[in-house]
């Protein structure tokens, strides 16, 4: 993937390998820590029970070291030596041992409104003349953090956490998340660009950094928006390899305590637009996988394309923010993602009461179809203009007695005297 970056004078490029992994139990399966633990294997333990201090002690004892116990699932993440795989794995409190394996950054970079066409093309402009900003709603990005000094961020941004340097500061040093962030909420103040729900509070969950990520950091990230009533999240990583049930578990989990996930589908698409090739997490059921669309309303070539796609939205030629109050201009199902999960903050603060399944089917029910194939396209391009207007409440109209007397000028009663009310 090839990344062009306006006004830093400078080109990078990250290369996302794909790959899969099997799941069994040999420890040449795992994948060594080498660098940060050598002769150790990144695992995710999943326990018959919720695992506490004997649990952690048992790993322990193994020469592991726990990295993150989860409250989401019974499961603790631990870098373990290669040798004591099979010891642990026969051990009855274990249920199974999975790869911790890598999650990847999905995104190729190169006057407000209009400086955005994906906001347009989603019909941001009538939803921002009714003030329709997302006011209030708990977004919660997981990416490679913030660059919250960004004026266009500042305002928004109300804290996270890093889950790679295991710290308070989430400060994005790879622009990916700072990207992804604008696009959702940079400010409305007349300078640079706008996002689709400019009044959202914006979290950051730092779990990538130099393009990649551990799945162990995405499942603690999860356990955090669960734990702080997030409503909406968004994904723009993912891996091709399927990161096992405990992750699967994780996403189903965090649906069924009220998040809404958002995900890019992926980046593995070819020309013909055929086959299955949407990346996890995107490809689970309780996740919203996200395609990308061009300026002529087609799927953009790379975007992946598979039953799993849900919704379609603009990710060619994204202009954003970025690291050191600097825009850039990006392309990838990355950008199209923060698209979707904007306009779900705007319905979910037009009417608070909705469900993340409720705010799930305005989205879809509002799409409007691009005449793409379904495995494309999904329901349609995301409208923010069409999903707002239906999630607002309906106010009853006003119902009551009249009462009175009605008077000539002399001020005499008038007998049988009618009045029409009109509204």
């Amino acid at each position: 993937m090839k990344m062009n970056k306006r006004f830093l004078g400078v080109k990078l490029t990250i290369l996302v390998v794909a790959f899969c992994l099997t799941w069994i139990i040999p420890p040449a399966a795992y994948a060594s820590g080498a660098g940060e633990n050598p002769g150790k294997a990144k695992v995710l333990i999943s326990f018959v029970q919720n695992p506490g201090r004997a649990e952690e002690a048992l790993v322990e004892s193994l020469g592991g070291t726990v990295k993150h116990k989860y409250s989401i699932i019974p499961s603790i993440a631990a870098d373990l030596p290669e040798a004591a795989i099979q010891a642990l794995s026969r051990n009855p409190r274990v249920k199974l041992i999975e790869p911790d394996i890598k999650a990847y950054a999905i995104g190729t970079y190169a006057e407000e409104l209009n400086r955005t066409w994906g906001m347009v093309r989603i019909g941001e402009g009538t939803a921002h003349e009714q003030a329709w900003f997302g006011t209030g709603t708990q977004v919660a990005i997981i990416d490679s953090g913030i660059d919250y000094t960004n004026p266009e961020l500042a305002s928004a941004y109300r804290g996270g956490y890093d889950f790679v340097n295991e710290d308070e500061d989430p400060m994005d040093i790879d622009g990916h998340g700072t990207h992804v962030a604008g696009t959702i909420a940079a400010v409305r103040d007349g300078n640079g660009i706008t996002g689709a729900a400019p009044a959202a509070d914006l979290y950051a969950l730092k779990v990538l950094q130099g393009g990649s990520g551990d799945f162990s950091d995405v499942i603690a990230a999860l356990d955090w928006c669960v734990n702080h009533q997030i409503k909406v999240t968004n994904n723009s990583y993912g891996s091709s390899g399927d990161p096992g049930t405990q992750v699967h578990a994780a996403f189903d989990n965090a649906y069924a305590s009220g998040v809404l996930h958002i995900a890019a589908a992926g980046n593995s698409g070819n020309i013909s637009g055929i086959g299955d090739n949407v990346g996890y997490p995107a490809k689970y059921d309780s996740v919203v996988a996200v395609a990308a669309s061009d300026a002529n309303n087609k799927r953009a070539k790379f975007s992946s394309t598979g039953p799993a796609v849900e919704l379609i939205a603009p990710g060619v030629n994204i202009y954003g923010t970025w690291i050191d109050s600097a825009y850039a201009t990006a392309s990838g199902t990355s950008m199209a993602s923060p698209h979707v999960a904007g306009v779900a903050a705007q319905v979910a603060a037009a009417d608070t009461l909705l469900s993340n399944s409720e705010i799930r089917d305005i989205l879809r029910s509002t799409a409007q179809s691009l005449g793409l194939p379904a495995n494309s396209q999904g329901y349609g391009l995301v409208r923010a203009d069409l999903a707002v207007a239906l999630a607002l409440p309906v106010i009853p109209p006003a119902t009551g007695t009249l009462a009175g007397i009605v008077r000539n000028n002399a001020g005499d009663p008038l007998a049988g005297a009618a009045i029409d009310v009109t509204s």
